[in-house]
C-alpha cells in the first residue's frame, strides 16, 4: 500500500498543492503506471518524473487527483556494437488519477487514456 500521508495532512492548506506534487515526484515510475503510458519508447528511463497538477476534487471518501507527468522513455536496442539505435532519453507525458483516501492515506492510481 502506498500512501501520501504529507499531503493528506496538508489538505485544504495553502501548500498542498506543492506537497502534493513533491510526494507523487518521489513515488518514481515504480509505483505510477508510466510503462503503461508509454507512447513512443519501449521503457521508462530510470530519470526523475516531473508532476503537474491538472484538477483537485474532494469526494466523499478520497480526494481525487487528476496530474500529468512528464517523464523520459528509451527504445530498446540490440546493445551491438553497430546498433544505429539512438540511446537517448525520448520524452513522455501520461495522466493519472489519483484517489487518496481520506481516512488512511492509502492511493489508488489509474492511468487516463481519454
Amino acid at each position: 500500500m502506498i500512501r501520501l500521508d504529507e499531503s493528506l495532512h496538508a489538505w485544504g492548506g495553502v501548500d498542498f498543492d506543492a506537497i502534493l506534487k513533491r510526494e507523487i515526484e518521489k513515488l518514481g515510475a515504480d509505483n505510477l503506471p508510466l510503462q503503461q503510458g508509454l507512447s513512443g519508447s519501449s521503457y521508462v528511463a530510470e530519470s526523475p518524473i516531473t508532476v503537474m497538477i491538472h484538477r483537485v476534487a474532494e469526494m466523499e471518501n478520497v480526494i481525487r487527483i487528476k496530474a500529468g507527468i512528464f517523464y523520459h522513455g528509451i527504445i530498446g536496442g540490440c546493445s551491438c556494437a553497430d546498433d544505429p539505435t539512438p540511446t537517448g532519453e525520448n520524452n513522455e507525458y501520461c495522466e493519472v488519477q489519483i484517489d487518496i483516501d481520506k481516512a488512511t492515506a492509502v492511493i489508488a492510481v489509474v492511468l487516463i487514456t481519454e
